[in-house]
């Protein structure tokens, strides 16, 4: 899956966590948490909306190598490789 198509699975993942979010206004380098005003439970919901839409496995213990949208996509690029590498 290619660094845009990965971009927006992400922006409507959060876009279905917090509706409110003008997906074009993220900065991707910036913590997700803080720019968008979400707490535990919505980057949790968050977390399980990447899932449900990639079927990529992220134990709770990666989550915080998810803080940024730029880190998020490097973190699932690197999931995806070493799926298909099984």
């Amino acid at each position: 899956m290619t660094d845009d198509r990965l971009k927006t699975v992400l922006l409507e993942a959060l876009a279905s966590v917090a509706p409110e979010i003008d997906p074009g206004s993220v900065d991707p380098a910036r913590d997700l948490r803080d720019q968008l005003d979400l707490d535990s439970m919505d980057f949790l919901n968050f977390m399980i909306a990447v899932h449900e839409r990639l079927g990529i496995d992220i134990p709770e213990a990666d989550y915080p190598q998810l803080s940024t949208l730029d880190a998020a996509i490097r973190y699932l690029e690197r999931a995806q490789s070493a799926a298909g590498a099984r």
